[in-house]
């Protein structure tokens, strides 16, 4: 079902997005950093809707930091290093609050508990590092999570439906009975399609704490 309440209970488990649903992410920042870089046009090719084949290899595991760096590198000033790149690349990543944290963990005491992201080994290792250094119990923060899964590790990605049914086969998840939490539509259309509750996190209107709210699974 397509953004229908469901009680906690009726469920086998939730599958939470990372990026905008828990961890904030700033689609502007990337375009102006590349733009003082001297490449004046990386929102066309990379927004939250949609990217260029470049990113789509790179979140599937199948273009490497350096390769990937030196596409970016031809479309910047001449002189343009790879430590500037990775710094324009990462500006996307700004942090999760504490708080926010704390409801992952209450809710995964409550329910199975997993995470699948459209990630890439570079930003991956950048929030786990920032989320290391930020969290009061980073640990207790991963420990909620059952299983987290990344696009480059699973060499697939959101929205094609048969990725959220690999997850569910991987964890003995029973479609109709998951629930799916994403920020972008496209990957909750994706969701809905593999036959989970899909619900579409708008972030315009409400945060994760709002959503929880909202569904009655806030205590």
């Amino acid at each position: 079902m397509l953004n229908q309440p469901v009680a906690l209970e009726d469920l086998d488990g939730v599958i939470l997005d990372f990026g905008g649903v828990l961890y904030d992410i700033d689609y502007d920042a990337p375009p102006a950093a590349f733009a003082k870089l001297g490449d004046s046009d990386f929102a066309s090719l990379y927004h939250q809707a949609s990217q260029s084949p470049w990113f789509d290899d790179l979140e599937t595991g199948r273009l490497d930091k350096d390769t990937f760096y030196g596409h970016l590198a031809r479309r910047c000033a001449p002189g343009t290093t790879h430590a500037q790149i990775h710094h324009a690349w990462c500006c996307i990543l700004t942090g999760m609050p504490a708080a926010r944290a704390r409801l992952v963990e209450a809710l995964g005491q409550s329910t199975r508990l997993f995470l699948l992201s459209n990630t890439n080994a570079i930003h991956a290792a950048v929030f786990e590092e920032d989320l290391r250094h930020t969290l009061p119990d980073a640990e207790a923060f991963w420990a909620a999570f059952e299983a987290a899964h990344y696009s480059h590790d699973l060499a697939r990605k959101k929205p094609h439906p048969e990725t959220f049914l690999h997850v569910c086969e991987k964890h003995g998840l029973s479609p109709e009975k998951t629930l799916f939490l994403d920020d972008s539509i496209q990957h909750v259309h994706g969701a809905h399609e593999a036959g989970l509750h899909a619900h579409h996190l708008d972030l315009s209107r409400e945060d994760f704490s709002g959503w929880l709210q909202r569904m009655g699974w806030l205590s």
